[in-house]
């Protein structure tokens, strides 16, 4: 069966691939509720749930963190995790997730690289006050197998967003990955699905719910955190959880720093 659906995935991912380039050509009409470089910093960190806005065009975001996981009695360092966003075009970014380095100290887990995984993100223009993003990618074999598997994994993904009431938002994605490789993991589903609570114009708290599905028992895990905007470019964050089951994670504590340069298009001010 997984054979036979295979053509048709993949022809899901060549179709988001192509929507996303096209529609960087775009008019600004279509799409005026994308972000520009007056607008704060808005990142894919710390939650799972990634942001449903793009970065301003002409924009450099650096997304960083490090995390302690806990898993089957297993200690691992991760470091750094690292995201790289351009804003290539008005409501596209291209993104970069460059490899981290995870060093498990005790038990069974693994040590190594994972991958190197490049993206193309668009900001779609919807009505009734969601914001949607379509974001399409392939993650190279450059990691370690024992970590991220072997082969190539293209992935494509849909967060989204919605204001509830002031100051509350609700915000989810949906992520399809396959692993041509690994018939047991082909294909995975991740449904995410997060409240947030702004602070002011500085902070914000979440409570998120995160799932893998695949051939195996599923994953799942609660986790929680927050971010402190110093500046209109920089951010401070953390994030903790813990899994639901014995397929995830016992639990995780993270912290992480992000910024933005902005003008590197011949704008104005690229100072965090």
């Amino acid at each position: 069966m997984l054979k036979r659906s295979s053509p048709y995935l993949s022809r899901l991912l060549i179709c988001v691939l192509l929507a996303i380039a096209t529609g960087s050509s775009g008019s600004r009409a279509n799409a005026g509720g994308c972000p520009t470089d007056a607008d704060p910093i808005a990142t894919d960190r710390p939650d799972v749930t990634n942001s449903s806005l793009v970065v301003p065009t002409g924009s450099l975001q650096a997304e960083n963190g490090v995390d302690w996981t806990v898993h089957h009695g297993s200690d691992a360092l991760e470091a750094t995790n690292t995201r790289l966003r351009l804003g290539i075009a008005h409501c596209t970014e291209f993104v970069l997730d460059i490899p981290r380095y995870v060093e498990a100290f005790n038990g069974p887990e693994a040590s190594g690289f994972s991958n190197v995984v490049v993206s193309f993100k668009r900001q779609l223009p919807v009505p009734l006050g969601f914001d949607l993003s379509a974001t399409a990618g392939l993650g190279f074999p450059s990691g370690s197998p024992k970590i991220e598997g072997r082969g190539y994994q293209p992935y494509v993904q849909f967060p989204w967003s919605h204001p509830l009431v002031e100051n509350w938002q609700v915000v989810g994605m949906f992520t399809v990955t396959w692993f041509p490789n690994d018939p047991v993991r082909n294909p995975t589903f991740e449904p995410t699905l997060s409240l947030e609570r702004e602070f002011g114009s500085h902070g914000d708290v979440f409570m998120e719910y995160a799932a893998e599905y695949d051939h195996r028992r599923p994953s799942q895990l609660l986790d929680g955190g927050g971010a402190w905007r110093l500046t209109k470019r920089q951010q401070l964050d953390f994030h903790v959880g813990f899994g639901l089951n014995r397929s995830t994670v016992d639990h995780y504590f993270g912290i992480g720093y992000s910024f933005r340069l902005d003008g590197l298009f011949g704008g104005v001010g690229t100072q965090p």
